[in-house]
Formats: C-alpha cells, sequence, structure tokens
C-alpha cells in the first residue's frame, strides 16, 4: 500500500495534518512534523503535544492524515486505524526521531494501519499546468 515513491514523499514532507473525531463528534484537525512511514502499510507519529490527538484516537481509531506538498500543490491522503504503539513499538521510533534530530519529550507514538491511500492535486493541473509551472507561481507568491 505505502510505495517506495509515497514513502520518499512523506520522509521529504516536514508537515502533515492529522484528522480524528472527538467523542462528541466534533471534528479535531493538527499538524504534525513527525509522521513517517513505519513499514509498507503503516504510518507513524509522535504525540510530542497531541492530548486532545490522543483522546480521540482512544475513542475513535478512524483517521486521516493529509500530506500535501505546499508548493507543487501535490501529495495524498491516507485513511486507517490508529493506536498507540506498544512499549517496543514505541521504543524503535523515539530512536528512529532522536536520530533524526527531534528533541521534544515524545510522550507516546501512535501507529496507524492505513487503510486507502488517494492522491491529492490541486485544480490548477485540471487547467493544464505543470508541476514546475505550479512551483514557480508559488514561489512567486511567497516570495521565495
Amino acid at each position: 500500500m505505502l510505495t517506495a515513491e509515497i514513502k520518499d514523499f512523506v520522509n521529504g514532507q516536514k508537515l502533515g495534518y492529522v484528522a480524528t473525531v472527538s467523542e462528541n463528534g466534533r471534528p479535531n484537525i493538527s499538524p504534525k512534523g513527525t509522521i513517517i512511514p513505519y513499514d509498507d502499510e503503516t504510518l507513524a507519529f509522535a504525540d510530542i503535544r497531541s492530548p486532545d490527538t490522543v483522546r480521540n484516537i482512544r475513542a475513535n481509531p478512524h483517521i486521516e492524515i493529509n500530506i500535501v506538498d505546499p508548493l507543487i500543490r501535490r501529495g495524498y491522503m491516507f485513511q486507517g486505524m490508529a493506536r498507540i504503539a506498544d512499549r517496543d513499538a514505541h521504543d524503535s521510533l523515539v530512536s528512529r526521531y532522536k536520530k533524526a534530530g527531534i528533541k521534544s519529550e515524545i510522550k507516546s507514538t501512535i501507529l496507524v494501519r492505513v487503510t486507502k491511500v488517494s492522491p491529492v492535486t490541486s485544480p490548477l493541473y485540471d487547467l493544464g499546468m505543470t508541476e514546475d509551472e505550479i512551483r514557480l507561481a508559488w514561489r512567486g507568491r511567497l516570495g521565495l
């Protein structure tokens, strides 16, 4: 499910958005800078400052993760089931995060068994714009 191309994309991005649902049915979207591939079917992220996300996962494990490269306006939406990682997986993930330079305290780690992957693209592609044209347009808008 998570191809090498998808894993490379996820590893190359620094920010994604995790959507959960609270016990009372309210949506919760939280930015995460620690989303990584765990294996061919699973993504992971760290609970650094995510009490609502963790509480929501415990009540309802359905989750959606959206990762989009903001300059090329392309990415992926992942749907799946989340769980708090057990001690062995947690220790392994914390080690990976520390090697990657994460200095914040990691309270827990979350594993997301991905059940569906969908591409996300800007409507600009429907108009015939290329990735390079979109990147240049957004860099210009951002003053880069």
